[in-house]
């Protein structure tokens, strides 16, 4: 069974930087970031291929969001830079097959881990 743990989120200031990370268990998978916010569908964030050559990012992150991982620490983490007020919500590890920004054609999901950008 894939099992995965975010953890790194919290309160900061608007311009502040942030780093999360999902420990995964299993075997090598895509991965993705989603987040949401209360009354809203889940939103990709960005997304890296298996072995780290792809990676895609939502217009909104883009230049402020890093994706990278580990594979021998079976580790994905998200840098957020410049954070603003509205990236505040809860933000979700996906694993999937392929990088895709459709949050469906993810397989496995983390239980989340909330960050609140205060202006």
């Amino acid at each position: 069974q894939v099992q995965l743990v975010e953890s790194g989120g919290g309160l900061v200031q608007a311009g502040d930087s942030l780093r999360l990370s999902c420990a995964a268990s299993g075997r090598t998978f895509a991965m993705g970031w989603f987040r949401q916010t209360p009354g809203k569908e889940r939103q990709f964030v960005v997304a890296i291929s298996r072995f780290g050559g792809f990676t895609a990012y939502a217009d909104s992150v883009k230049g402020r969001f890093t994706i990278s991982r580990d594979n021998g620490k079976n580790t994905v983490s998200l840098q957020m830079n410049s954070l603003k007020p509205e990236d505040t919500a809860v933000y979700y590890c996906a694993a999937g097959e392929v990088v895709t920004t459709n949050p469906s054609e993810y397989n496995y999901w983390g239980q989340g881990t909330q960050v609140t950008v205060s202006s």
